[in-house]
């Protein structure tokens, strides 16, 4: 099972660097925060940078509830936060599948629901302490 923590952990890092470009000027914009821009303007690129921040702590939780003990996580934050993030990312899944933009839809709203299930997945399989180096 921690294949699939790595799978999600690798997901979650793609998404913290599409927003960190994004917060850093990328022209994307059309596949984020509704599509309509495509350079952010200014508090989208905070809320981008707030977001990229927001996957970063999910990697870590992620690796945490696998059993990597590198990850500064507590065990007991990564068991239930690990859930949690299966919610959140079931439900942008469905507010994606819903926007105006083609990206949200076709790209964003099935990437989410695939990280909904490898987190679900994880919680549920609990953790095996991981040695790391």
């Amino acid at each position: 099972m921690r294949a699939v923590a790595i799978l999600a952990a690798v997901g979650f890092v793609a998404m913290a660097c599409f927003q960190a470009a994004l917060a850093l000027g990328a022209p994307f914009g059309r596949a984020a925060w509704g599509g309509t821009d495509t350079r952010l303007p200014r508090r989208l690129r905070v809320a981008s940078m707030f977001a990229a921040a927001v996957f970063l702590l999910a990697t870590l939780v992620i690796l945490r509830r696998s059993g990597f003990r590198f990850s500064p996580v507590s065990s007991a934050f990564a068991q239930w936060g690990t859930f949690v993030l299966a919610g959140v990312m079931a439900l942008s899944g469905i507010l994606n599948a819903a926007s105006k933009s083609r990206w949200e839809r076709f790209l964003w709203g099935p990437t989410a629901l695939t990280l909904a299930i490898l987190c679900f997945v994880t919680a549920q399989s609990g953790s095996h302490l991981v040695r790391w180096g």
